[in-house]
């Protein structure tokens, strides 16, 4: 299986490396382990739903 790094995955999902970082250390992104102080994030996930948006929500 091919992997990326946070960075490469912000860039792909147009968000910040920290908040990639963030996700992973959350378990929110499937498949995503951590290597010594990197997250490794397989190349095939999907970006997660962003749960701090508050649209239509009563």
């Amino acid at each position: 299986m091919d992997y990326m790094s946070a960075k490469e995955a912000a860039f792909k999902w147009g968000i910040s490396k920290r908040r990639v970082q963030t996700l992973c250390a959350e378990d929110r992104i499937k498949g995503v382990s951590k290597v010594g102080m990197v997250w490794v994030i397989p190349k095939n996930a999907e970006k997660p739903e962003d749960e701090r948006l508050k649209i239509n929500k009563d």
